[in-house]
C-alpha cells in the first residue's frame, strides 16, 4: 500500500511522493522553552515521531531527516529570566533557563518514547541566517523598515503577495476589516508582521545589519516569531521540502507567515509540499488552562500525583495519544489513562506468557498499511486488539504484537525473559512445557469458575515443579497468569 497523507494547504489526502526519495525531508516546529512542556505540546511530538518511523522504514534510515526546533528567543522567556535570575544579566539568565527547560523536555519526550530528531536547531544558533532572509524579502519588495510606538520594526508586507492566506483560507481583505487599524497605524496594512523589531537596552538583542533602498540600516534586535522557523528549515532542508507539521493552532499566523516568508524570499511556489496538522487537546472535556486548574505538564503526569492521584509510565501516555487519530480532537482524561494502562498490562502479561526475547522479525504489513493511510493510529490499534487476541493461543501473534509495539515506540523494557532465562527455556523438554501450559490454563478455568480449591491445588502442583506464577487481569477483568522457570 502507498502512503497517503492529508495535506492542510490541499484539504485533502494524496498520495506521498517525496522530492528526492534519497532524502526525505521534514521540519516540525518544537517547543518555546520558557517553561517546561505540557501535555498539548506532547501530541505533535509524539504524532510526528510516528510518522519519522515509519518514513525512515519506507525509504531507509539513512534517507530521512527531520528537524525540530528549539525556540530559545521569546519575550516570555524573557520575562522568566528576570524573573527567576534578577541578579544575573538577562542574556545569561536566558541561557540558564533555556538549557534548564530543554533539558527536562529532552527527558520527558525520551520517557515518551521518542526518537531525537536528526538536527534539533536553536533560533539563537541561526540570527545570522534569519537576518539574511530579511534582507532578501527587503530586496525583493516584499518587506519594509517602519518605526513604531516601541521602536523599528522590519515588517512582511502581506499586500505583496497575492496566494497570502491559502494555508488557512483567509482572505487578506477579511483579515484587514478585522484588524485594529489604529493601533499599528506604522503598516502599510493592518496584517503585515513583525520580522524584526528593535530591543532596548534592557533586552536581548543582537546586531541586525539590513539594506533597504541601497542604505544600510543597524537595528539592534531580535527576530519576529514565524522568521525563525522560516530559517532554521531552509539552513537544514533547503528553499522546498517534503513535510511540515505542527498543532492545528499554528495554521494561523504562524505557519501562513512561515510560507509567506519562504516562498518570497525564495522565489518558490510551495515552502512544504505536504502540510500536516494535528487537532486541539482537552482535558477532562475542557481547554486546558491555568485558571481552570487543569494544566498539565507531562513532567508533572510521568512524576507527580498531579493528575488522577498518582504518576504515570510513559508508555501508557503514549499509547492513550495514539488510539485516537491525529487530526481528531482528543479527550485526555483519567480513565483514557486506566484504559490503556490496563490494556498495555495484559499485552506484556501475553509476551511473558509465550517467553518471547527480542521484537526480531517483520512488521505486520496489516499495521503499516493503517500507518500508511494519513497516519491511522486508531486502525492501527486495532490491528494490535486483534494480534493480542490471536497472541493468547499463538506465539507467532505474540511475537508480531512485541514487534508492532516497538515499531509504534512503546517502551518494551522488562517485557521479555531475561537472556539467560531464555537459555534455560530453550533447553526445558517440549513435552514437560506442554505440560506446565496445560497445567496453567486449567487453573485460569478454574479461577475464571471460582473453583479456587481447584485453582489452590494446581498452584501447589506448579511451585512443586519449579514454576513461578504471577496473577493478574488483563483489559476486560479477566484472570491471567504469567509464569517462569525459578532459578
Amino acid at each position: 500500500m502507498a502512503l497517503t497523507l492529508y495535506n492542510t494547504l490541499t484539504r485533502k489526502k494524496e498520495p506521498f511522493t517525496p522530492i528526492d526519495p534519497a532524502n526525505v525531508r521534514m521540519y516540525v516546529c518544537g517547543p518555546t522553552v520558557y517553561d517546561f512542556a505540557h501535555i498539548g505540546n506532547a501530541r505533535p511530538v509524539i504524532v510526528f515521531d510516528v510518522l519519522y518511523r515509519l518514513l525512515r522504514h519506507v525509504y531507509g534510515e539513512s534517507h530521512v531527516t527531520y528537524v525540530r526546533n528549539i525556540t530559545d528567543v521569546d519575550d516570555k522567556i524573557n520575562d522568566r529570566a528576570a524573573r527567576d535570575y534578577p541578579d544575573m544579566a538577562l542574556n545569561e539568565a536566558i541561557r540558564k533557563v533555556t538549557e534548564s527547560t530543554a533539558a527536562q523536555f529532552h527527558a520527558d519526550v525520551a520517557a515518551l518514547g521518542c526518537l531525537p530528531p536528526t538536527v534539533e536547531p536553536r533560533a539563537t544558533d541561526n540570527i545570522q541566517e534569519m537576518v539574511g532572509i530579511i534582507n532578501r524579502l527587503i530586496n525583493n519588495g516584499h518587506a519594509y523598515i517602519a518605526k513604531g510606538e516601541q521602536g523599528r520594526e522590519v515588517l512582511f508586507e502581506v499586500g505583496s503577495m497575492p496566494a497570502y492566506g491559502a494555508l488557512s483560507n483567509r482572505k487578506l481583505d477579511e483579515q484587514i476589516e478585522g484588524a485594529r487599524v489604529a493601533v499599528e497605524a506604522h503598516k502599510r496594512h493592518a496584517a503585515d508582521f513583525v520580522l524584526w523589531k528593535e530591543s532596548s537596552p534592557s533586552e536581548p538583542g543582537w546586531n541586525g545589519a539590513f539594506v533597504e533602498a541601497g542604505a544600510e540600516i543597524s537595528i539592534y534586535g531580535r527576530p519576529g516569531w514565524h522568521i525563525e522557523c522560516s530559517a532554521m528549515s531552509h539552513r537544514y532542508l533547503g528553499e522546498m521540502f517534503d513535510i511540515h507539521g505542527g498543532g492545528i493552532d499554528l495554521v494561523f499566523p504562524h505557519h501562513e507567515n512561515e510560507i509567506a516568508q519562504s516562498c518570497c524570499a525564495f522565489g518558490q511556489d510551495v515552502m512544504a509540499k505536504v502540510w500536516m496538522h494535528n487537532g486541539f487537546l482537552q482535558v477532562e472535556g475542557q481547554k486546558m488552562s491555568k485558571s481552570l486548574g487543569n494544566f498539565v505538564t507531562i513532567n508533572e503526569l510521568l512524576a507527580t500525583n498531579k493528575f488522577g492521584g498518582r504518576s504515570w509510565p510513559g508508555d501508557v501516555l503514549r499509547l492513550a495519544m495514539l488510539k485516537t487519530h491525529y487530526r481528531q480532537p482528543i479527550d485526555f482524561t483519567v480513565k483514557a489513562l486506566e484504559e490503556s494502562e490496563k490494556t498495555l498490562a495484559s499485552w506484556k502479561e501475553l509476551i511473558g506468557r509465550h517467553r518471547l526475547a527480542s521484537t526480531s522479525g517483520p512488521i505486520s504489513s496489516a499495521l503499516l498499511d493503517a500507518l500508511k493511510d494519513d497516519l491511522n493510529t486508531a486502525a492501527a490499534f486495532a490491528v494490535l486488539s486483534d494480534l493480542a487476541r490471536k497472541a493468547k493461543v499463538n506465539s507467532e501473534d505474540a511475537q508480531n504484537l512485541a514487534i508492532c509495539l516497538d515499531f509504534l515506540g512503546i517502551n518494551l523494557d522488562g517485557w521479555f525473559l531475561n537472556s539467560e532465562l531464555a537459555d534455560v527455556m530453550n533447553k526445558l523438554d517440549p513435552e514437560w512445557l506442554a505440560n506446565v501450559n496445560s497445567l496453567i490454563e486449567s487453573r485460569l478455568e478454574a479461577r475464571r469458575t471460582k473453583n479456587f480449591a481447584e485453582s489452590d491445588r494446581i498452584r501447589d502442583e506448579l511451585v512443586a515443579m519449579g514454576i513461578q506464577i504471577k496473577d493478574g487481569k488483563d483489559a476486560d477483568g479477566n484472570p491471567t497468569t504469567t509464569w517462569e522457570v525459578k532459578r
